[in-house]
């Protein structure tokens, strides 16, 4: 199989952080889009119409900047008045906030809010789609991403991701946990075995698969192969795992081991999920932002988010008033 192509996960973005190449440019290329993408960038005013809201006004809004004055400690991702157009289509409007490190942030919303998009901003995947046009900034340890020396592939090393579909390599466990130190150049089967043994370890999967470590990873079950990717992915050790509804396919008990892992992933990775599911959102992370219509809402401590929000249109959708 050709190298780039199997470095992309299912066709929706680097499993092991070395995807297809992309040319490091000032801005991202202009793209076209599918999915949530551009669902979330239509007819943005229709929809707030719709849900009763005045057409948005840009520096027109009488409440505070929903992600100020909050004491995040050290900050990963400093996103800067970020919009994001497929096409004609805006997806997300001037979005600004802040990622604090080593702790779990949620992004919630009902579907085709920009949550997905505004995730893969962060890696810069948005561009493995032709024609996307970003506007803003998202700053990354003090640096953009977008700057014209970043290496995209060596971004997405230190930027991992695990999504919705599990998609393990059809490979073996040891090869698809071992795939992207070989591709960084380790080849010492020692070093290669260490690896793949404190990966799994550290995925919470290794008790159940050390017996097995040379068969087809393909016959794990559903939660067994999701927590696979985990480790594929914290085999390169990244400074930051984004989760794009890594659950949503997997059944309750499945589901509580990867929360249990995201918890005993925190002292070491940042990590932020997208996730439909509020509950998993109020179990998991530290802090939440939600989205709606391709604009962030409210940003704040996550106990604060759900049981006392700062606007109503939080608590409407808290609640279940819509979504």
């Amino acid at each position: 199989m050709n190298r780039d192509l199997e470095t992309v996960d299912g066709g929706e973005g680097a499993a092991t952080g070395f995807a297809a190449p992309v040319a490091a440019t000032a801005r991202p290329p202009a793209v076209a889009a599918a999915g949530e993408a551009a669902a979330a960038g239509s007819g943005a005013d229709a929809g707030r119409r719709a849900a009763g809201l005045p057409p948005r006004k840009r520096g027109d809004d009488p409440e505070a900047d929903p992600a100020a004055d909050l004491d995040l400690g050290d900050v990963v991702f400093d996103i800067q008045a970020l919009s994001l157009w497929y096409g004609d289509n805006q997806a997300l409007f001037d979005i600004s906030l802040r990622i604090p490190e080593k702790r779990i942030t949620a992004f919630i919303g009902p579907s085709g809010c920009g949550k997905s998009t505004l995730i893969r901003c962060l890696n810069r995947l948005n561009e493995l789609i032709d024609g996307v046009r970003i506007e803003g900034d998202v700053l990354f340890e003090d640096g953009s991403i977008f700057d014209p020396s970043v290496d995209v592939n060596l971004l997405r090393k230190r930027i991992g991701m695990v999504f919705q579909k599990s998609n393990p390599f059809p490979k073996s466990i040891w090869e698809n946990v071992a795939y992207g130190c070989k591709l960084q150049g380790i080849t010492g089967k020692s070093d290669l075995d260490e690896i793949v043994e404190r990966s799994l370890v550290d995925a919470a999967l290794w008790d159940e698969v050390k017996d097995r470590l040379h068969e087809n990873a393909l016959g794990l079950s559903g939660g067994q192969q999701q927590r696979l990717c985990i480790a594929r992915t914290i085999a390169i050790e990244p400074e930051v795992i984004l989760f794009d509804e890594p659950c949503s396919a997997l059944d309750p008990i499945a589901t509580a081991k990867i929360e249990e892992l995201m918890q005993n992933l925190k002292d070491h990775y940042t990590q932020v999920i997208v996730t439909h599911n509020m509950q998993q959102a109020s179990r998991v992370s530290d802090y939440t932002a939600f989205l709606y219509l391709g604009e962030l809402v409210e940003f704040g401590d996550t106990d604060d988010i759900f049981l006392k929000p700062r606007r109503k249109q939080t608590e409407d959708y808290i609640t279940g008033r819509f979504g």
